[in-house]
């Protein structure tokens, strides 16, 4: 600005020098006569240069500055610069916002941004698949009008930003939500959605085990305190008593089989129990679970053991053993007196295979899914018959998962079951 202003006292100046040279050579008339043609021409030279710059300033933004010339050539100059510094900022500003877009895009969490009035300034594609928002055409729009869960525009409503709202989505009635309404700025809202499904999931499950472990407790607990009952009002000689101890350790022993199933269970699950790997031979093992179902069977069925694999595994010896002993014992349980049952070790292709074959009552495919999970049972009143603590098929489960492998699972009602642990070939050792 300042050479600017030089500039124009420098023309000025010139004026002078050239009037007063005028006067001097000629007279004051022709003096003046320069001075108030250069004043003249200055101020017309000013008025244009002023008339481009009001042009441009009515002109679209990417109208690019006019050049000038002479003393307006470092004022069109300095605003050139300042157009090209307020471009580059605006890029600037426009890359850090698409970054934060992305970033908003990329959150697990659906994210609304709400005006004091509730009305949608911006949302991402989460909260379209959650709140079933329309990026098109709900810009702007009041949120209680494109919501239709009372709870949720009850809950905007109310202006509740400390707990967060638990709902059922009425998209997908499987997503559980939780609606969380966070101010900022003057008066605008950031509503949070996140799916919790997994962690109601989890929660319902911890539930169903703490009531199922209760309730597998609470029965042999309530025959024990019975028969205890019972034996401090017997005589000491009466004949009975033999008959109420040996209940009550059938009791004691069911009690005991629980909790260390328990104890297995959680240590399979425990991130601090890592797998101790070493060869298992799995024919060796094998024979010993099928002694230990001769051993339970007592001679009521036909127990076949076919080994048709030398191959080892790579993984823990007492995991594996845990397995398929539930395996075998499950089908010696489960299978009626005179029923068949074949424990087998055989490859396939590049896999090796332990599969355990009964002629038993089966199981229905609708159970087949869930028939892994903790305390499930097909038929409640028969497992606790034939002492399972339904915790077996879950062991199973983790142990099969802990060595990469599958159990396959086929069974039909009244002709059998066959489970089939598939090892797979990173774990096959010759």
């Amino acid at each position: 600005m300042g050479s600017l202003w030089n500039r124009s006292v420098a023309a000025l100046a010139i004026i002078l020098v050239i009037s007063l040279l005028s006067g001097l050579m000629f007279s004051t008339l022709a003096a003046l006569s320069v001075l108030s043609i250069g004043l003249l021409l200055l101020v017309f030279y000013h008025t244009h240069q002023l008339a481009q710059l009001e042009r441009w300033t009515q002109s679209d933004v990417d109208t690019p500055v006019p050049l000038g010339n002479w003393i307006w050539e470092l004022a069109f100059a300095n605003l050139y610069r300042r157009m090209r510094q307020r471009k580059e900022a605006e890029k600037n500003l426009a890359a850090t916002l698409a970054q934060m877009r992305e970033a908003a895009e990329a959150m697990p969490d659906g994210m609304v941004i709400l005006t004091g009035d509730d009305h949608i300034e911006w949302f991402n594609w989460r909260a379209t698949s959650y709140l079933g928002l329309d990026p098109e055409h709900d810009i702007g729009r009041p949120l209680a009008n494109l919501v239709r869960q009372p709870e949720i525009i009850e809950f905007i409503a109310h202006r509740n930003f400390g707990e967060p709202l638990i709902v059922k989505s009425a998209r997908d009635p499987h997503l559980i939500l939780a609606l969380q309404i966070i101010p900022y700025g003057t008066e605008q809202k950031l509503l949070v959605t996140r799916d919790i499904s997994k962690l109601e999931e989890v929660e319902t499950m911890r539930r169903d085990f703490i009531a199922n472990v209760s309730h597998e407790l609470r029965t042999p607990l309530t025959v024990l305190c019975g028969f205890l009952e019972t034996l401090e009002n017997l005589p000491p000689d009466d004949p009975e008593a033999p008959r109420f101890l040996k209940l009550m350790k059938t009791q004691a022993d069911s009690m005991q089989r629980l909790v260390n199933d328990l104890l297995a269970l959680s240590q399979l699950e425990s991130p601090q129990n890592p797998l101790k790997e070493k060869p298992v031979d799995i024919a060796a093992l094998i024979r010993g679970v099928y002694d230990d179902a001769l051993g339970l069977s007592a001679g009521s069925h036909q127990i076949n053991l076919q080994i048709d694999s030398a191959t080892k595994i790579l993984g823990s010896e007492a995991e594996l053993a845990s397995a398929f002993g539930n395996l075998a014992s499950n089908a010696v349980r489960y299978t009626p007196q005179g029923g068949i049952i074949i424990l087998g070790w055989y490859n396939t292709g590049d896999q090796a295979v332990f599969e355990v074959r009964d002629s038993g009552i089966g199981i229905a495919s609708e159970h087949i899914p869930r028939i892994t999970e903790r305390f499930y049972r097909v038929d409640r009143g028969r497992s606790r018959e034939t002492g399972g603590t339904g915790l077996g098929l879950a062991i199973v489960k983790h142990v099969v998962l802990r060595h990469q492998a599958e159990l396959a699972i086929n069974s039909t009602p009244g002709k059998g079951s066959s489970f089939a642990i598939h090892f797979p070939a990173a774990r096959c050792m010759p």
